[in-house]
């Protein structure tokens, strides 16, 4: 994941040294070599997908592809600690310090108490939430229409995903995650990274990120502690997010990092909007 970035751009190249030194780890070596048992462990997953996002971003810029400021900036879940070092809210180091920190307080939530997640496709979160609400489960991404995941205990999911089938699911699509992200199962999670939240110094974003929470705009500094403690336990409102980017007239958004899953999403949302993806040199010099 990102060798090529790092082999041929040195601009990507510092970004992953950067990510080193902060971290104390190699975690370069764990993105382009494995042992993929280890990369895939949340504590290691999560730096490593913002470290490629901001060193595809960053080659970007030093390639001259980018020519444009963007009217906005957003991200998925852990995307969203990109999309604040993108705004410069936070450096990178300081970003990628905090999602190593999240990574570790989840993967101890979820050791805490054994979780899961499924994609619940074919309905609406109203509907969906009424069946899953009985059994324990709860919402975790609105990610487009009709795509929904959900999550709880495992045997909350189970119960829970058969009843999204009865109530008119089209599909039921467990999901290998290390546990129940965005769910309240993740408090003792949020709870943790108060302090490691408190502890930076959020500057005014360059341009508005929009809020996993609420799917508004921020615009304030002093609002993003309190964004990044709130989303680890609340669903990412991905939907509402680019809808609300489209209605104050967004039409083009370029994703950086690993794979084309928010470009898919968007599409989905909106088939006229104008997807790019960047996470491979051909993409970044493209």
């Amino acid at each position: 994941m990102g060798a090529d970035l790092y082999e041929q751009l040195p601009a990507a190249r510092a970004v992953f040294d950067t990510a080193d030194a902060a971290l104390g780890i190699k975690l370069s070596t764990l993105c382009f070599s494995g042992p993929e048992g280890e990369l895939t462990q949340t504590r290691n997953t999560q730096p490593a997908l913002v470290t490629h996002a901001i060193a595809a971003l960053v080659a970007a810029l030093d390639a001259g592809t980018l020519t444009h400021r963007p009217a906005f900036v957003a991200g998925h879940s852990l995307g969203e600690y990109a999309a604040l070092v993108a705004a410069g809210s936070v450096t990178f180091e300081e970003g990628v310090r905090l999602v190593r920190l999240r990574g570790e307080a989840m993967q101890a939530a979820c050791d805490a108490q054994p979780s899961t997640m499924a994609a619940i496709l074919g309905m609406e979160p109203d509907a969906l939430r009424a069946a899953i609400t009985p059994h324990g489960a709860s919402l975790c991404n609105i990610n487009a229409p009709g795509n929904i995941t959900i999550g709880g205990t495992t045997a909350a999911v189970e119960a829970a995903s058969a009843a999204a089938t009865a109530a008119g699911a089209s599909r039921v699509v467990p999901l290998t995650v290390a546990g129940a992200f965005h769910t309240p199962l993740m408090a003792g999670a949020a709870e943790q990274m108060r302090a490691n939240l408190a502890a930076v110094a959020f500057r005014n974003p360059t341009m508005p990120v929009v809020s996993n929470v609420t799917a508004t705009p921020l615009t304030a500094g002093d609002s993003f502690a309190a964004e990044l403690e709130q989303q680890i336990t609340a669903p990412v409102l991905w939907l509402a997010s680019a809808e609300a980017m489209k209605a104050a007239g967004v039409s083009k958004f370029i994703e950086f990092g690993p794979g084309k899953v928010l470009s898919g999403l968007l599409k989905r949302i909106e088939r006229s909007f104008d997807v790019k993806n960047m996470g491979t040199v051909e993409e970044v010099r493209a």
